[in-house]
């Protein structure tokens, strides 16, 4: 699929066994298993616990020719810090990041849902990035209501920014592209709990139908799936394929 790539949020889960995985796969090669069939992964490690620089250099190396792996920023930035002063981060991400090589994908930040609009910090931590990473491809996904506002699109345009179109119970979703990358996160169709059912056919062929005048529009699309349970994720992620 030219210019578009689906997949999942995270690889490694006990419960896609027999899903994504050969029944009793060790847990060692469900990362060979996913690669198999899927061409990109959003990274969901590094949000709890940010890797090493040789673990990224790692992945460089053994991950498939044309993979790409976007990467979730550290909660200790985005929750903790709520990103204020970034610069200690952005270095370490910058160090990190660069390793991936031509297997860097986007870097995803996920704001706190408490996190409530403050467009000067938000400025503050894309100009660090950009100065640090010109390299980078960087998407913002915004939790709180206060965000969602044609000014904050317009700071992340201003940036080059993607702006997170997400789909999930209690989310904004418009479907806004605010940068060459248009970035999608499914959290699920549960209209009362995230990361909770599964995207019907109807709902998919609906979002195949915007992926591809995202696409003929001149952007290119990443979306991952973030309804793990009961495998759903997987499912939806092999459909949506399907139908584009």
């Amino acid at each position: 699929m030219d210019g578009i790539r689906i997949g999942t949020s995270g690889w490694s889960y006990d419960h896609w066994d027999g899903i994504l995985y050969p029944p009793g796969t060790p847990t060692a090669r469900r990362r060979d298993v996913y690669v198999s069939e899927f061409d990109t992964v959003e990274l969901n490690a590094s949000f709890y616990r940010w890797p090493r620089a040789a673990t990224f250099a790692s992945w460089q190396r053994n991950l498939p020719p044309g993979f790409m792996m976007t990467v979730k920023a550290p909660r200790g930035l985005t929750h903790a810090k709520r990103l204020y002063a970034p610069e200690a981060w952005v270095e370490r991400m910058r160090t990190a990041l660069h390793e991936l090589g031509d297997k860097r994908g986007p870097l995803l930040i996920q704001t706190h849902p408490a996190h409530e609009r403050d467009d000067a910090r938000l400025a503050h931590v894309l100009d660090a990035l950009n100065d640090a990473c010109p390299w980078l491809d960087v998407a913002v996904e915004l939790r709180h209501e206060s965000w969602h506002v044609p000014d904050v699109w317009r700071l992340l345009e201003s940036r080059g920014a993607s702006y997170v179109v997400m789909s999930g119970a209690h989310l904004r979703c418009h479907l806004v592209a605010t940068a060459p990358l248009v970035y999608l996160r499914w959290h699920g169709p549960s209209h009362d709990h995230l990361y909770a059912g599964s995207y019907s056919d109807q709902d998919l062929a609906w979002w195949a139908d915007r992926i591809r005048e995202w696409r003929s529009g001149g952007h290119w699309v990443a979306g991952y799936f973030n309804n793990d349970g009961h495998g759903f994720a997987v499912h939806n992620a092999r459909r949506l394929r399907s139908l584009l």
